[in-house]
């Protein structure tokens, strides 16, 4: 049975507790707990951190009361979130990202949780040829170093190309069946694997669908999201232009993805992990209440196909 949660990062104003509060009231039984470092955003929902994962690592009292705090409460984790571009072209903010990464993987050990979700990350104006070289020689040690720890990886097919600082090229490689099928080939662990979200096969043109089937086995967690294609705004600027200009992030049920359909594969193939509702819808962004709002109009919606 597919577990509800959602992604912690639409409450960059709540506190752990109050974040933790919310899902028990409202009977979300999983949470993916955004885990950025204390940072500047450079982005709309990055940044957000409710978790210190320095204080996890460095104080046991910390961690207990994270645990405790969950348990108490009758809520889990079913993942830390952390989404840069792990293979940044610049080289210090790269080195950076990789050890915030890697203290996240250790704060996962620690709390007892099995599961990290990110993405691959891209030299941005490099081609895929070279980005696969690239994959080669930088995440075989992050991976050795979460399977030392038990700690899976779940990388995001989202390929972070929306504006035009992502442009051209995105920042995530890890978008298609094509470049899964390549990076499970240059990494062949079964600690990687994808936290499928079906809106991003939705913009891109592609089956969200039959992935399911072939990727059963990889299917760590799933994000419920949605997407509007805006096929006359797509008409006038074509696929080049950045997708934010024909495209936009819904709530479950408000989009073009068939959850229906979707759910089905999902229970065809015996998936009973997590299913976590990620918010970016900007009509339910203009406050804490109107979000809190859109997260259980997604989980009134999803509950006809998960309860």
């Amino acid at each position: 049975m597919i577990q509800l949660g959602f992604l912690s990062a639409i409450f960059p104003d709540l506190t752990f507790e109050e974040v933790v509060d919310f899902a028990e009231k409202n009977h979300f039984q999983k949470i993916e707990l955004a885990s950025w470092p204390e940072e500047k955003a450079t982005r709309k929902y990055a940044g957000v951190s409710h978790l210190n994962v320095d204080k996890v690592i460095a104080d046991d009292g910390y961690a207990s009361y994270i645990k405790k705090y969950l348990s108490d409460h009758g809520v889990s984790l079913s993942a830390l979130g952390y989404y840069p571009n792990v293979m940044d072209q610049d080289l210090d903010r790269r080195s950076f990202v990789i050890t915030h990464l890697k203290k996240v993987i250790q704060s996962a050990h620690i709390l007892g949780l099995d599961l990290v979700n990110t993405f691959i990350g891209r030299k941005q104006n490099t081609n895929l040829e070279d980005n696969y070289k690239l994959v080669a020689k930088i995440w075989p040690d992050i991976l050795q170093y979460a399977e030392d720890l038990h700690v899976r990886i779940g990388i995001e097919n989202c390929p972070m190309l929306f504006t035009n600082d992502e442009w051209p090229g995105g920042q995530n490689i890890f978008y298609s069946p094509q470049t899964w099928r390549e990076i499970f080939k240059i990494l062949p662990t079964k600690n990687l694997g994808i936290n499928f979200d079906p809106s991003h096969m939705v913009w891109q043109k592609m089956d969200y669908i039959a992935p399911i089937y072939e990727f059963s086995d990889k299917l760590f967690q799933i994000h419920f999201k949605d997407i509007k294609v805006l096929e006359n705004k797509l008409s006038d600027v074509g696929i080049l232009a950045t997708p934010l200009q024909f495209m936009v992030p819904k709530l479950p049920g408000l989009g073009d993805v068939d959850f229906g359909k979707f759910v089905s594969a999902l229970t065809d193939v015996g998936y009973d992990g997590t299913g976590a509702v990620e918010m970016e819808d900007a009509a339910f962004d203009k406050s804490l209440a109107v979000r809190k709002a859109g997260m259980l109009q997604s989980a009134h919606y999803l509950s006809q196909y998960l309860f």
